[in-house]
């Protein structure tokens, strides 16, 4: 890698991953995804970044997958011997003790960097997230909730909020000492030029972590300000989500360590591109059903089946044939296993076997379009979802992602460029379920981004 690596990071699943990547490429750092520790040639090809990510999916898993498997991606990460390594949360922080627990994150980053504290940061103005005195509020639509009241977040099929308190809901996953930098205590430490006589834990206390307010576009910039003044006293391991590499960009300009980047080329207009969904989201639902309207093909797949193992593969047989004839006629196939959280009940009387889970229903997707981009030769794919996303690329023959063309109006789902293992390079776009407005797949199939 590049000798002036700036940052690394690991992405708690695969759309913040690209999230962070987006934030990074497009403020003038060029970034690299790997979708695994990658070996010699693949990380030569893209040793001028300045910045490279590992693409993960311990937002579903539990601390005891943590435990086996974020200690050697954190020590890979260590070892490029970046001024930060950050741990990458979703905005809305939604996690739990027994699913993707940021505690326990916490606990092995702290570890393996040797660190007594770190900095988190969750607040990004950008994405329409905001903490202000500990609380945490995210937009949905024309409005910001309070994420325990917020009409998605709240009722999270996986990982509910049920606290807008970041420090109270992060002390049901680890017994470490936190504290906030609040706006009260922001303007003290700022008025005291940022020293860490001032920093929560200088006192010999035992802070671990310390929340920083992000509420505006001035205590963003405060916040990079305060993470590189203080950089010595804290350690390189932060956490938290894309608002700590927004917040740090913006010092990186002032300081001249970044420059601006060219315009991106425009994405060409294509007859036809391929989704799967496995979001159960309103916004993705409302997303499905303006593509239904505007010529893409529906194919409903029993999300039941995947995750359950009972009649799978006739299910995905069906859907792979369905998406093949639909591609055959020229239209865009558009494969989703909910349409609206409503839509996910189970049929009476079908059990679940211990042996499959969630996770087989993302794997199930990723199969079925890396077969109809290698028979169609497909330029332009999209997954939405999350968690989706994080298990259906596993299954997609991609070993690293580039940005291609960012979304300003709705950052955190760019196309990227998907490097593959047979030589390949297509544009990929995963989506989260509650990002982008109605008309994203549409959009995306026509090439309508702005170029800048």
């Amino acid at each position: 890698m590049s000798d002036d690596v700036l940052l690394s990071y690991y992405g708690d699943d695969f759309t913040g991953s690209t999230d962070v990547m987006e934030a990074l490429s497009s403020g003038g750092l060029p970034t690299v995804l790997y979708t695994g520790i990658p070996d010699s040639d693949q990380a030569a090809r893209f040793s001028s970044c300045r910045a490279v990510g590992i693409a993960g999916i311990s937002r579903s898993q539990p601390p005891d997958w943590m435990d086996r498997n974020l200690p050697e991606t954190f020590g890979w990460l260590k070892a490029l011997n970046a001024r930060y390594c950050h741990y990458k949360t979703c905005s809305t922080f939604d996690s739990s003790p027994t699913r993707g627990s940021i505690g326990r994150a916490l606990e092995i980053g702290l570890q393996t960097f040797g660190q007594k504290r770190a900095a988190m940061i969750v607040g990004a103005p950008q994405l329409r997230r905001y903490t202000c005195f500990g609380q945490l509020f995210a937009a949905y639509r024309d409005k910001v909730y309070r994420i325990d009241r917020h009409p998605v977040m709240s009722v999270h099929p996986a990982t509910p909020m049920r606290e807008a308190d970041l420090l109270m809901h992060l002390a049901r996953q680890t017994d470490l000492a936190t504290a906030c930098l609040d706006p009260e205590r922001l303007g003290k430490l700022l008025a005291g030029r940022a020293g860490a006589t001032e920093f929560p834990g200088s006192d010999g206390s035992e802070v671990r972590c310390v929340l920083i307010d992000v509420y505006d576009a001035a205590s963003q910039r405060a916040t990079g300000s305060i993470l590189e003044l203080n950089h010595d006293y804290l350690g390189p391991f932060v956490i938290g989500s894309s608002g700590i590499e927004y917040a740090l960009l913006e010092s990186w300009r002032e300081s001249g360590l970044v420059r601006a980047l060219e315009k991106p080329v425009p994405l060409e207009k294509l007859e036809r591109i391929a989704v799967v969904s496995g979001s159960c989201s309103p916004t993705t639902e409302r997303q499905i059903d303006a593509a239904l309207a505007d010529g893409f093909a529906g194919i409903p797949v029993d999300y039941q089946a995947l995750v359950s193992g009972q009649g799978v593969a006739a299910v995905c047989e069906a859907a792979l044939a369905a998406a093949a004839a639909a591609l055959e006629a020229g239209k865009s196939p558009l494969l989703h296993t909910a349409r609206g959280p409503e839509s996910l009940a189970a049929p009476a009387g079908r059990a679940v076997d211990a042996i499959y889970s969630e996770d087989a229903a993302g794997r199930a997707l990723g199969r079925i379009l890396n077969t109809l981009i290698e028979r169609y030769a497909l330029q332009r794919v999209i997954v939405a979802g999350g968690d989706t996303s994080s298990h259906a690329l596993s299954e997609m023959n991609v070993f690293a992602l580039t940005l291609r063309h960012p979304i300003p109006e709705t950052p955190g789902s760019p196309v990227c460029n998907a490097y593959r293992h047979d030589g390949r390079v297509l544009e990929l776009a995963l989506k989260g379920g509650q990002i982008g407005g109605d008309d994203y797949f549409i959009r995306l199939r026509d090439g309508a981004l702005p170029s800048g």
